[in-house]
């Protein structure tokens, strides 16, 4: 007979080895998601370990980076996220920058971008500027068309300006079709970190970060998209807390690790820093592995100030993440051995 803590160390081992996604060959694997990155990356490091963790996705055979856009208008936004994908072996992953957009500060990590060791790049990476990338939206469209009806999944962990703009924007070499004929063509989910649907702290009116800094089009956002819509609000990734020990442990099997470094420059350690733009990433390549619970389906209302509210509604488009305890432990494990599993 189990003594109580014995059956809960059990349960949590059993737990933790549900976390860990099948490999690609493995029994019941399915065809990779094909996944758009759009990231407000530099403003937070949530948004770096989220890109190391879609790398590893990629080498599971859990899904494909078919670009990462960007909606940080920094001309060190694009070689940083140019640096990480050569990080992990994929050097040649389209990347799109905003023009114009918010937040041009480099922030406290997207300098290493430009940092130098002797001639060569501390990180290799050979987009020197964001201005040398393509405008996002055209990539965005450019990536769309080429892709099978009803096959892209896009993660938005930033702002909702580059995913507003597609949807006024018109056809063009790329494709006859409408931004907004685009995406309901090609688009089957839409996975976004962005506002609150729980009362914060004692803070009932919480305005989060993504939404308030493009309040417009996060609103546009919220009331045109085409497609199914699930938001993971600021409540799972406080919920959700990095572990610090990961950080100092996990990524040591480098000298130099970009997302460890960033994650130190962000915040010196120890520091647990919740995992926001991660959920979403994780809910969008296996929305089906039970790492979350969905609310009824309804609708996201976007206020003047960037408060959101959810209104239930049966055939609404929209649903927002909910997290059990169980749910809880597997998941935080995942988001920990995808962010720091080694390049392939």
């Amino acid at each position: 007979m189990l003594l109580p803590d014995c059956r809960f160390s059990v349960l949590l081992i059993i737990a933790c080895s549900l976390a860990i996604p099948l490999s690609p060959n493995g029994l019941g694997a399915a065809e990779p998601v094909r996944l758009i990155f759009d990231t407000d990356i530099g403003n937070d490091v949530d948004d770096v370990l989220a890109q190391g963790m879609i790398h590893s996705l990629e080498s599971r055979g859990a899904c494909r980076l078919l670009a990462v856009t960007i909606t940080k208008d920094s001309e060190l936004a694009g070689p940083f996220v140019d640096a990480i994908n050569t990080f992990y072996g994929r050097p040649d992953t389209p990347i799109g920058v905003v023009r114009p957009g918010k937040t041009p500060e480099p922030g406290k990590f997207l300098p290493m971008a430009a940092e130098k060791k002797g001639e060569a790049f501390r990180y290799p990476h050979d987009l020197l500027a964001s201005k040398d990338a393509p405008e996002a939206v055209s990539l965005l469209r450019k990536t769309l068309a080429a892709q099978p009806d009803g096959s892209v999944s896009i993660a938005q962990v930033g702002f909702s300006t580059n995913l507003a703009r597609l949807i006024d924007s018109k056809p063009d070499a790329a494709s006859p079709l409408s931004g907004m004929d685009l995406i309901r063509q090609k688009v089957k989910l839409l996975s976004i970190m962005a506002g609150a649907f729980t009362a914060i702290g004692d803070n009932k009116h919480y305005c989060e970060y993504n939404v308030v800094q493009d309040i417009e089009n996060c609103r546009k956002l919220a009331d045109e998209w085409p497609t199914d819509v699930v938001w993971s609000g600021f409540e799972i990734g406080i919920a959700l807390p990095y572990p610090s020990e990961s950080i100092i442990k996990d990524y040591g099997y480098i000298p130099d690790h970009p997302l460890a470094e960033a994650y130190r420059r962000y915040e010196k350690p120890p520091h647990n820093r919740p995992t926001w733009d991660l959920t979403s990433v994780l809910y969008a390549v296996h929305p089906d592995r039970g790492y979350f619970d969905l609310s009824a389906p309804g609708r996201v209302i976007v206020e003047k100030d960037g408060f959101t509210t959810f209104e239930p509604k049966a055939d609404g488009k929209h649903r927002y993440l909910k997290l059990n305890e169980i749910q809880r432990v597997r998941a935080l494990e995942a988001l920990v051995q995808l962010s720091s599993q080694p390049p392939k």
